[in-house]
């Protein structure tokens, strides 16, 4: 069963499970691994140490189609090709993980989810089909670029989750990686075959069936292209800051029919300030991880972008404005750390050993770093003081 994306930020991947129906019976039940509780003990520091704890568990069919039903998610059945001893060894093994001593597990969202294990469960039961054929065929993509093309209908979190993805992310990945998603677990068994009794190649899928009817829009086949926007926004925020910083630095006070220093001082303190501070805890974030299981985002190059040292540049624009003096010298020192570090970004995405896809990031970050240290700069000068 293979069911399609939903609008709730964690049902964007879609979700599958496995049927097991006894026709001498009527126990229609269908297995999946995608159970988690907020309310479970120690959810949040679990959730940020990377070592979340997912169960996987039966339920009536007929109920849980009707439940995605009613959330307007597609759900495609695919009745498969498996002998009667496979058949019986694919229930014996999800009726006993699914007992409470075997059903937890520690979920990693690429490598073990609810369609991985899906998929290894099916791979179990071939004796090894599956991964031999799907281990090494490429697909020319990466989990970044699965993880901007689902996420392209929200662009918080677009943004909040190619942040934190480290250079791991962007490793070519093969259909059994890929696999990961289940509608690319439910195309890659519409392709594939089996031996038949006759020795001859068999397909593996022998009926398909769209149950339920999709009322939310698919994923794009593509990740969005938007850089040109990230610069936008990058430019857009970096002129405006050394902007205000000139218009500070040439103001003298109160003039007729024009704003005193103090406004575009405290224009500067709303807008560097709070840059600086979203880029320090990013920074934060991405120093923070390194402490957890969440591997896939290690070796960052955005850590050149949005580091912890922007917090004390936070703090200094804000003092800068509550004191109505010129900025420290350390505030500006800061202030061009941070905008030397994005510079950097630069130099290293130029590196063949570099590896990240992080253009985006890089076009935002680095006007505005540097523009909120010119900003500053220009504040500093003794003819700013006069």
């Amino acid at each position: 069963m293979t069911i399609g994306p939903g609008e709730i930020f964690w049902e964007r991947f879609g979700h599958n499970a496995l049927r097991v129906l006894d026709t001498s019976t009527g126990r229609d039940v269908s297995y999946n691994w995608g159970i988690f509780d907020f309310n479970q003990t120690d959810f949040i520091p679990r959730f940020l140490k990377g070592q979340m704890l997912y169960s996987m568990a039966g339920y009536d069919t007929r109920g849980m189609i009707a439940a995605y039903a009613q959330t307007g998610r597609d759900v495609v059945l695919q009745e498969l090709n498996l002998t009667p001893a496979e058949r019986l060894e694919l229930r014996a093994f999800v009726e006993t993980n699914a007992l409470p001593e075997n059903r937890d597990y520690f979920y990693q969202y690429f490598l073990d989810n609810c369609s991985t294990r899906v998929r290894d469960v099916l791979d179990l039961v071939l004796d090894g089909a599956l991964s031999d054929r799907f281990t090494t065929e490429p697909t020319g993509t990466s989990y970044r670029w699965h993880i901007r093309r689902v996420t392209e209908p929200d662009p918080l979190l677009y943004t909040g989750m190619d942040l934190l993805l480290g250079r791991p992310g962007d490793a070519p990945i093969s259909v059994w990686e890929e696999m990961f998603l289940p509608v690319t677990l439910r195309d890659a068994l519409r392709d594939a075959t089996r031996p038949g009794p006759d020795g001859r190649a068999e397909p593996l899928v022998l009926s398909e069936e769209e149950v339920v009817p999709s009322s939310i829009e698919r994923a794009p086949e593509l990740p969005p292209s938007w850089l040109p926007w990230y610069l936008l926004i990058g430019v857009t925020l970096g002129t405006s800051m050394a902007l205000l910083g000139w218009l500070g630095a040439r103001s003298r006070g109160p003039r007729r029919g024009a704003p005193s220093r103090s406004v575009w001082l405290v224009a500067l303190a709303v807008g560097g300030g709070a840059w600086s501070l979203l880029a320090g805890v990013a920074g934060l974030l991405l120093v923070g991880v390194l402490f957890t299981d969440h591997t896939f985002m290690y070796s960052n190059a955005n850590l050149f972008l949005f580091t912890p040292v922007s917090l004390a540049v936070a703090a200094g624009v804000i003092l800068t404005v509550l004191r109505s003096r010129p900025p420290t010298w350390w505030v500006v020192q800061a202030a061009w750390f941070v905008a030397g570090a994005a510079l950097l970004a630069l130099l290293w995405e130029a590196l063949p050993m570099r590896g990240q896809t992080n253009g985006i990031f890089q076009a935002m970050a680095v006007p505005v770093h540097v523009g909120l240290a010119v900003a500053l700069t220009l504040l500093r000068r003794p003819s700013a003081t006069a």
